[in-house]
């Protein structure tokens, strides 16, 4: 498993952690992450979900140059 840790500290963040879980919650596909579970930890909330080799794909985005068609093509699968 991987543990994704969020703070809770402004409303939007808060907002926005409510709507990755629900996304996460409801879309079983096996191209999106499986949500498992999510826990209150000293004003954070821990995200428990599959674990996936290779980093964040925040990371793989900073490493890799996609040209337009190439990003159409990841976002319709």
């Amino acid at each position: 498993v991987a543990i994704k840790k969020m703070a809770l500290q402004e409303e939007m963040s808060a907002e926005l952690a409510v709507n990755e879980i629900v996304v996460m919650r409801d879309s079983r596909n096996p191209n999106i992450v499986t949500y498992l579970d999510s826990y209150l930890v000293d004003g954070e909330l821990w995200l428990a979900m599959e674990f996936m080799d290779g980093g964040t794909l925040s990371d793989v985005l900073g490493a890799v140059y996609l040209e337009e068609g190439q990003i159409g093509a990841v976002c319709r699968e």
